[in-house]
C-alpha cells in the first residue's frame, strides 16, 4: 500500500455504536474521514475530533465503510448515492446479514466496476474502539489487498475467507457460540445467586477454571454490577440470532439451543431491554426463574 493511498480520505456511512467506534480509529490513524448518518446530530462529537461531514462521501472516495444494521439498509442508502458511484471504487458493508444478500450486492456492484467487501466484525464496539475486535472478509482478492492498510487499523487480526457470503456464514457461526457462552454465563450467574453463593466468588472461580471464556473479560464486569449501558445492544444479537434459525432452516439443520435462545431474547425485547447491552440477557434469565 503506497503512503499515497494511505492517506487518501476513507468514508464511514452510519455513525451509530460501530460506526463511530471505526471513525474514532481511522481519525487516531490519521486518515481524512468523510461522515455520514441519517441523523446528522450523531456526527457532532466525531467532527469536533476532526471527521468532515458529507453529504455523501462517494463523491470524495476511493474506499467507504458502511456501518448499518444490514446488508437491506446498505441497498437503501446506496439509493440516494449511487449517482457517486464509479469505477475501482471498494465499499465495505460491515453489517451481519444474511449470506445471499451480500452476494446479491456484490455481483450487482460489480457490474458497474465497483467492488464490495463483506466486512463483518466479531468483537463490540469498544473492543473495536480498543482495536480488539476482529474483521472477517469475503469479496475480490485484490480488492481485499487494497485495504491492507485500512483492516488493521481498525481491528486487531483479519481473515480473508473467499467469496461474497462467507464473511456472513463465518460470522453467524461465531455470533452463535458467542450469544449461547455469554447465555450460559449469565443463566450459571444467576444459578449460583439462587443456590445461595457469593456470585463475586464464583465469578472468580470462573475466570481461573476450564469454564473460563472471553466473553466473561467483557460482559463479567457490565453483569455484576448491573452496568447495562449498549456497547452492542441485545437487540440486535436477536437479529442475528433469527438471521442464524433463517439460513440453519435454509439448509433443513435444526439448532435446539439457538432457537431457546431466540426465545429469551425475544422476551427480553418485550420487556424493554432491546436497546441495552446484550449482557442485560442476565435479567432475562432472572425473570424466566422468578
Amino acid at each position: 500500500m503506497s503512503q499515497k493511498q494511505s492517506l487518501q480520505p476513507v468514508g464511514v456511512v452510519g455513525l451509530g455504536l460501530m460506526g463511530t467506534a471505526f471513525t474514532e480509529r481511522l481519525l487516531e490513524a490519521g486518515y481524512a474521514v468523510k461522515v455520514y448518518n441519517r441523523t446528522r446530530s450523531k456526527a457532532e462529537p466525531l467532527l469536533a475530533l476532526g471527521a468532515k461531514w458529507s453529504d455523501n462521501p462517494l463523491v470524495e472516495c476511493e474506499r467507504v465503510i458502511f456501518s448499518v444494521f444490514t446488508t437491506q439498509d446498505v441497498v437503501e442508502v446506496l439509493e440516494g448515492m449511487k449517482s457517486a458511484l464509479r469505477p475501482g471504487q471498494i465499499l465495505l458493508d460491515t453489517s451481519t446479514s444474511q449470506p445471499g444478500q451480500a452476494a446479491s450486492l456484490g455481483q450487482h456492484l460489480q457490474a458497474d466496476g465497483v467492488d464490495l467487501l463483506e466486512a463483518p466484525f466479531s468483537g463490540s464496539s469498544q473492543q473495536t474502539r480498543q482495536g480488539k475486535a476482529t474483521a472477517i472478509v469475503a469479496g475480490k482478492r485484490s480488492a481485499f489487498e487494497a485495504c491492507d492498510d485500512l483492516l488493521p487499523c481498525l481491528a486487531a487480526q483479519t481473515f480473508y475467507v473467499g467469496s461474497w457470503g462467507n464473511a456472513a456464514k463465518t460470522k453467524l457461526v461465531s455470533n452463535l457460540v458467542l450469544g449461547l457462552n455469554r447465555a450460559a454465563f449469565a443463566e450459571g450467574l444467576v444459578f449460583a445467586d439462587a443456590i445461595g453463593l457469593d456470585t463475586a466468588q464464583v465469578f472468580e472461580v470462573l475466570i481461573n477454571s476450564i469454564a473460563y471464556s472471553r466473553t466473561m473479560d467483557t460482559k463479567g464486569k457490565k453483569m455484576m454490577t448491573g452496568d447495562f449501558a449498549p456497547q452492542a445492544k441485545l437487540s440486535q444479537h436477536l437479529k442475528d440470532v433469527r438471521l442464524i434459525l433463517d439460513e440453519a432452516q435454509r439448509e433443513g439443520q435444526q439448532l435446539p439451543m439457538s432457537e431457546r435462545h431466540c426465545e429469551l431474547l425475544e422476551q427480553a425485547e418485550e420487556a424493554g431491554l432491546g436497546q441495552l447491552d446484550n449482557s442485560a440477557v442476565l435479567q432475562a434469565i432472572q425473570s424466566w426463574t422468578t
